[in-house]
């Protein structure tokens, strides 16, 4: 090879390493083809893993098909779902084939905010709870289980086949054979909200074990929100159920909550304020678990509920498992009519009206024997529902007046005898002297009639009343919806003044009603504290009632941030009702005068000074009591000093 070859070969090669050096990519070029590989490796690996999983599932499948030919109920475990509806004049209910279940129900006689017809439950239903790898999809369903020889029959995994279909009537039966099947009918009553169950199993016998004779119930539910007022509605939502022979018990509203229940139970309800799914069975629920979990705001539902029990099931199907379904509304009549229904066909009332809570004892009787006859005859006159509170209220201040009186008239006493007492702190300003003065003091109690516990029991039989309309008011359906003023719905707050972010702890609106209670409750306390001085007392008994007056001065305050989210109705009540106290003490102070209150009181001392029976028996007992611990005390003073 000459000299000029050789010289070609590199000049070529310098060309060469030229060339590429210029046309190196930067580092910016480097890292996009890199992403430009790893997205084309990225796809064939999705590829590659989508094709391998289409070839193990359908492995699986054909795996599982040729294993369960032969099984039982092989037919049902695979076809397309179809939705059967009931309907009469109150409700709509679809079953679905798919696991013979209801999966939605309807009611025609009231509407959601929106205005159209209210849904209770729906199988399309459904959220994401708990993070991570601890995620859960969450929805509505019913499912029975039955255990037998070879495997457990859920029916959620079997297709139904509908038969005998009619308007308020159908047969899903689920066939293993010409002879051998498990049916449910479903039957919706007419003009009402139940829909009946009757669970047969027809010569099934031969496929469950001997010890098989129950069916076990899983009922999952997320319950809706259907008011504006998420809190308040939520406060008066929950899992509510009935002890076999027993009152009812509910799980918590405010918190999740669980119970396992070993006693027999009669009837389990998924309620919320207005409305409530009620499963009642002929026989009562064994093995009861109940779970109730709260929602955050902003999903739809207010709670995510789940129910699991057995009951007695016949394999047989010489006897049926019979369940009741009320899906209605919370309202007394409607319950006590179905708990009539009920009670015909198994000789036993389930007290489904039991499920409104009305408060304690005494007070449910209120409500029920006095408020709620009044409310329905108030409502029965066709008066706007705003009307029918102020009646309502009016009437029950009426009903409580005497007892005012009677509070009143004590506490108008007590300040016509302050110059007395204020003679009496003078005369034993020592603290040794206390029990002296304390005696002083209820013998001019005695003497005058007069008791500074008088004015406590009148306030409280009052209070069962106004306790009673608390737990009233917010249960009152007929309230839904109902506008007076500028409140569009008094079952709910009303937002005149509203805002779109929520504010702590006031929330994104004012609520009117619920500021005029407040300012009403201000006035109340001013007034009631200008009628009712403090009549006498130790420095620090004086430094406590100053602390107790700026204290009911507070309470106002910190009502309007409880309140804010409660219903108007119920703001709107307590309005009216402290607004008429106020005008009640204003008119009780304008014609009681304490002047000639004492002069009576003189009267009556002068004329009873020779009969003690006839002056204040408790004050009277008082002072006994207090003239004896006076003279135990002198005697233990008199030993010490020996």
């Amino acid at each position: 090879m000459d000299k000029n070859t050789i010289t070609g070969f590199v000049l070529i090669a310098l060309v060469f390493v030229g060339y590429f050096y210029i046309n190196k990519p930067n580092q910016e070029q480097i890292a996009a083809q890199q992403r430009t590989r790893d997205s084309i490796a990225a796809v064939q690996y999705e590829q590659e893993k989508a094709v391998i999983e289409a070839i193990e599932k359908y492995e699986k499948e054909q795996a599982l098909l040729q294993q369960d030919s032969t099984a039982l109920f092989f037919n049902a475990r695979n076809g397309v779902e179809e939705f059967i509806t009931l309907k009469n004049e109150k409700v709509a209910v679809s079953i679905s084939t798919l696991g013979a279940r209801i999966c939605s129900a309807t009611l025609a006689d009231y509407n959601n905010q929106q205005g159209n017809p209210i849904t209770l439950f729906d199988s399309n239903d459904n959220i994401t709870v708990g993070h991570g790898h601890r995620k859960n999809e969450v929805r509505n369903n019913i499912n029975f289980t039955i255990d037998g020889k070879e495997e457990n029959i859920n029916t959620d995994k079997f297709h139904f086949t509908p038969i005998d279909v009619t308007s308020n009537r159908v047969v899903m039966r689920l066939v293993a054979s010409a002879e051998k099947y498990i049916d449910f009918t479903y039957t919706l009553l007419p003009d009402s909200y139940i829909v009946k169950l009757e669970i047969d199993a027809n010569n099934m016998q031969n496929f469950f074990p001997s010890s098989t004779r129950d069916i076990a119930i899983t009922w999952d539910q997320l319950i809706r929100q259907q008011e504006k007022g998420f809190t308040f509605e939520q406060r008066y939502s929950n899992i509510t159920y009935k002890l076999e022979n027993d009152g009812t018990d509910y799980l918590s509203e405010i918190s999740n909550d669980k119970e396992n229940i070993s006693e027999p139970v009669d009837w389990i309800a998924m309620k919320n304020q207005f409305f409530s799914c009620i499963m009642v069975p002929a026989v009562p629920f064994d093995n009861v678990s109940l779970v109730s979990d709260t929602l955050n705001e902003g999903r739809g539902f207010l709670k995510n509920c789940s129910a699991e029990m057995t009951l007695p099931l016949d394999p047989s199907g010489k006897e049926s498992t019979d369940i009741h379904f009320y899906f209605g509304p919370n309202k007394y009549s409607d319950l006590v009519e179905a708990s009539s229904y009920l009670e015909e066909g198994n000789d036993k009332d389930p007290k489904l009206e039991k499920l409104i809570y009305f408060g304690w004892p005494i007070v449910r009787w209120i409500n029920r024997f006095f408020i709620m006859y009044l409310f329905d005859w108030l409502s029965g006159w066709g008066l706007n529902m705003g009307i029918v509170l102020l009646l309502l209220t009016l009437i029950v201040k009426v009903v409580v007046y005497p007892f005012t009186y009677k509070s009143y008239l004590s506490s108008a006493k007590m300040r016509a005898l302050k110059p007395h007492i204020d003679a009496i702190n003078a005369k034993y300003p020592k603290k040794e002297d206390a029990m002296k003065k304390q005696q002083e003091i209820m013998a001019l109690y005695s003497k005058y009639g007069a008791s500074p516990m008088g004015g406590c029991l009148p306030m409280l039989i009052q209070m069962p009343i106004f306790i009673a309309l608390f737990n009233f008011v917010p249960n009152a359906i007929e309230l839904r919806q109902q506008s007076f003023l500028w409140a569009d719905d008094l079952s709910s707050y009303d937002a005149l003044i509203s805002w779109n972010t929520s504010i702590w702890p006031i929330g994104n609106h004012i609520s009117i009603f619920c500021l005029l209670f407040c300012v009403t409750q201000i006035l109340n306390t001013y007034y009631t504290s200008k009628m009712q001085p403090n009549v006498g007392g130790s420095p620090e008994q004086e430094q406590q009632m100053k602390i107790m007056r700026w204290m009911m001065y507070i309470m106002p305050i910190m009502f309007f941030f409880m309140f804010n989210e409660y219903s108007s109705g119920l703001n709107y009540y307590y309005f009216l009702s402290t607004l008429i106290s106020v005008f009640i003490f204003i008119y009780l102070r304008q014609t009681i005068k304490e002047d000639v209150l004492l002069q009576k009181m003189e009267a009556f001392y002068e004329a009873n000074k020779n009969n003690p029976a006839k002056r204040s028996g408790m004050m009277a007992r008082l002072e006994a009591l207090q003239q004896e611990q006076q003279r135990i005390l002198e005697e233990q003073q008199k030993r010490n000093k020996k």
